[in-house]
């Protein structure tokens, strides 16, 4: 079993930054990969952002060149920083864990990220 606790949503204005943080609740990056999930009021849950076990990242088009996906693994964290926001960018924001050697995968309770002047 994992626990995943994200923290760091807010209220931010247009271009603005935040960094989302996902906490584990022990030592998985070796054999999960990490990813950030969001959902928009009325929309279903997209992918955002993901990290490998290797360490290669990869990212959904709306984001690309704004936000980055990064991880400690000293810390079991995931970050998620997100840079020049828009209004589009608000939802809540989950983090996942998805095993790699199994069908496991755990999700985080949501973090709200709003966007608007």
């Amino acid at each position: 079993q994992v626990q995943l606790v994200e923290s760091g949503g807010g209220l931010v204005q247009p271009g603005g930054s935040l960094r989302l943080s996902c906490a584990a609740s022990r030592s998985i990056f070796y054999i999960y990969t990490m990813a950030w999930y969001r959902q928009a009021p009325g929309k279903k849950r997209d992918l955002v952002a993901f990290i490998i076990t290797g360490g290669s990242t990869n990212y959904a088009d709306s984001v690309k060149g704004r936000f980055t996906i990064s991880r400690d693994n000293a810390k079991n964290m995931v970050y998620l920083q997100m840079n020049s926001l828009n209004p589009e960018d608000t939802a809540v924001y989950y983090c996942n864990a998805d095993s790699v050697v199994s069908t496991a995968s755990y999700w985080g309770q949501g973090t709200q990220v709003t966007v608007s002047s």
